[in-house]
């Protein structure tokens, strides 16, 4: 017998991170939302499916709070108010300090250290109060029509969503995108991110540090309770023996790529490995279809921005949508979607080459690369202005910033 489709105005696929964000921007601009995740909740809210930390700028953090997100993650977002990047071996480094910031921000923190559990955990808790949201895990979608006035979704249990607009959030691999037929230009690089936590004696003071050596960055990030997060980008011919080591022989690794400035160290918890590539897809809408997140953009971690590249995404293909709904225009048309990936595509592209251009510089040895790039970070220390700059580009404060970003609402 024919299913009798639900329908909606916005049909999300994809509940993670950034699904989950959307959904909930549009339900408060008035849009009904269905989010619709393949993997069960049980088990994405599991301790063991991910280690990982994300680095939450603050304008991503402004975001959340006018989302009415950020009051379930405060109280375990570690403030980043310094970060310190050095070279290697070198005594040439880079100090931002949020204190150097002009008046109105220098009392706000860089950004958030925040486990992703933990993301994860407010997220589901606000989509079960959020009005005009619905959410469903451990299901998937098996069949996306998409025609001239709408989309219809066949579900994995036989149901039937209509929307006026499909949004892929399902990430890097994502399948919607694979189905509409968009290509992606794909690079994978030669290195395994290890990931895992150090709890140590001394107290971090909030500074997050990236350190350039020449298997890649090793990133120390601040945490609650006198702990930190370690993203150690390692190549992949030295990741496998590395992980199979024993936990003292683990320890003496990290002892050697860490140091002793923070007194004595103790990794806690499991140690996790993930393969590092590049996405970038060839468009970001298509019929009645957008992509958003690791969807349309997966980037190298040096520089902690794939979450927050994500969520300008949803900053602004939110206020999109919901300037068309107050116009009373249809949600899904070209022009509306058009204007989405305009507002997008500078944006993505500038950071996938920044941080792609500074992988490629920085992980490696060679000595005249190696001293321009430390001649570089030296001038750059020494510019207040520039340097400014750059801290608020870390903030996500740059550019042409969509309502949720500068903490209006809808």
């Amino acid at each position: 017998m024919q299913q009798t489709a639900r329908r909606v105005d916005v049909l999300l696929i994809g509940g993670g991170f950034i699904g989950l964000t959307l959904g909930a921007a549009l339900a408060q601009s008035g849009l009904r939302c269905a989010v619709i995740d393949r993997e069960k909740a049980t088990t994405a809210l599991d301790d063991k499916f991910d280690g990982r930390t994300s680095a939450i700028a603050f304008g991503s953090a402004r975001a959340l709070r006018t989302l009415g997100i950020w009051r379930r993650l405060e109280d375990f977002a570690e403030p980043i108010l310094e970060i310190r990047v050095s070279d290697h071996n070198t005594p040439f480094f880079l100090h931002y300090d949020h204190r150097e910031l002009e008046p109105a921000l220098k009392n706000e923190a860089l950004g958030f250290i925040v486990e992703n559990r933990d993301i994860r955990r407010a997220l589901f808790a606000h989509a079960a109060e959020c009005s005009g949201l619905e959410f469903e895990s451990g299901i998937s979608v098996v069949n996306l029509e998409r025609e001239q006035n709408k989309v219809t979704a066949t579900l994995s249990d036989g149901r039937v969503i209509e929307a006026d607009l499909a949004i892929a959030a399902d990430g890097r691999d994502s399948q919607i995108r694979r189905d509409a037929g968009i290509p992606v230009a794909r690079w994978s690089y030669p290195q395994t991110a290890i990931v895992c936590t150090v709890a140590h004696e001394k107290d971090h003071r909030g500074i997050a540090h990236e350190r350039f050596l020449p298997a890649g960055p090793f990133a120390i990030l601040p945490m609650k309770n006198r702990r930190s997060s370690i993203v150690w980008t390692e190549r992949n011919s030295e990741a496998p023996r590395i992980l199979k080591l024993d936990a003292a022989a683990f320890k003496a690794e990290l002892e050697r790529r860490f140091g002793d400035f923070l007194g004595k160290l103790e990794v806690v918890g499991p140690r996790w490995s993930y393969p590092l590539g590049l996405i970038h897809a060839d468009r970001y809408v298509d019929r009645r279809l957008a992509l958003v997140g690791d969807a349309a953009h997966a980037i190298h971690p040096i520089a902690g921005q794939g979450l927050n590249l994500g969520l300008r995404d949803v900053a602004v293909l939110a206020e999109v949508l919901a300037d068309a709904k107050c116009a009373g225009r249809d949600i899904g048309a070209p022009e509306v979607l058009a204007r989405y990936e305009r507002w997008r595509r500078f944006d993505a592209f500038a950071l996938i080459a920044a941080t792609d251009g500074l992988n490629r510089l920085f992980s490696n040895d060679i000595a005249p690369v190696r001293l321009a790039r430390d001649l570089g970070l030296a001038v750059v220390n020494r510019v207040p202005a520039l340097k400014r700059f750059f801290m608020r580009h870390a903030m996500g404060l740059v550019g042409e910033l969509p309502r949720l970003m500068r903490g209006e609402p809808l």
